[in-house]
């Protein structure tokens, strides 16, 4: 028997949910269209925030090395991430695996604050011992100092997503494609990669949202002339909110939004099409 009450206290936590976890961001969509400088202050829709935003240098150098940066990282994060996990999980048994498997979810469970320190405390000795030995100091703190940051924290996520559905691959596809004469490699590039494609899109995305807003990694590994646009926006905030930060946050949320739906309907389509071709060789 349905229970109404029930079913009225889910729906209602589920609203509920869904208010407090979004209406944040609604409300400073909402805002970036008020006319006032002042947030609490309603004084009609207008667009003048997106206009001074085009005219706002520092936020848009900042969006786009945060940009670029969120790519390169997403890229390194998934490649690295998918090497971590095929080795964790094609070769159960190998000296130092425990180690191994220790150091790629450390970054998962470490304070940022820990990983950003003892990375510039790294790389300002590496920056010191070139420096000394070749009389050029590498690397300097930049972007290049907050891409290996990125990768470091975004590979120890993508390898988890990356594990969890080489685990659930049936491996006979794989021994038949071996049985069949295919090699070890192209075992992996015809038959591994094409079934996991879906984490793969899973684990860059999420790569590609971490490095997009961390705050904590940027501001250790950053130098001068490499401010990331959540540097940007924290620095701001700090005093007093900018009316362009509504905006350019508005856009950066558009943006991602449609990342996430353009790879979840692509997702969808090959989970699809996958599907068709497995039952038309089940039918053969």
């Amino acid at each position: 028997m349905k229970n109404p009450a029930g079913e009225f206290t889910s729906r209602v936590w589920l609203i509920a949910s869904f208010l407090f976890l979004y209406l944040p961001i609604v409300t400073l969509i909402v805002l970036s269209f008020n006319a006032s400088p002042l947030v609490t202050t309603w004084a009609g829709f207008s667009f003048k925030w997106y206009g001074e935003l085009v005219r706002d240098s520092v936020i848009i150098e900042g969006f786009v090395l945060s940009l670029k940066i969120a790519l390169m990282t997403a890229t390194a994060s998934v490649i690295l991430g998918t090497f971590a996990a095929v080795a964790l999980t094609k070769f159960p048994r190998f000296t130092g695996r425990t180690f191994f498997s220790g150091m790629v979810n450390s970054p998962l469970v470490m304070p940022e604050v820990i990983i950003g320190l003892s990375l510039l405390l790294m790389l300002v000795s590496l920056q010191r011992l070139t420096e000394d030995t070749f009389g050029v100091g590498f690397p300097e703190r930049g972007t290049l100092t907050i891409w290996i940051g990125h990768t470091l924290l975004g590979m120890a996520y993508a390898t988890v997503v990356v594990t969890s559905r080489l685990r659930e691959m049936n491996p006979q596809l794989e021994e038949a494609a071996l049985d069949l004469g295919a090699k070890p490699w192209q075992v992996f590039f015809l038959v591994t990669l094409p079934l996991i494609s879906q984490s793969l899109a899973s684990a860059w995305l999420l790569s590609f949202t971490l490095s997009l807003d961390d705050v904590v990694l940027s501001a250790f590994l950053s130098g001068p002339g490499s401010t990331t646009l959540p540097i940007a926006i924290f620095s701001r905030a700090r005093l007093g909110l900018n009316p362009t930060v509504n905006a350019v946050a508005t856009l950066t949320v558009l943006f991602v939004s449609i990342g996430v739906v353009a790879a979840s309907l692509w997702m969808a389509r090959v989970e699809r099409r996958r599907a068709r071709e497995m039952a038309a060789a089940v039918k053969n």
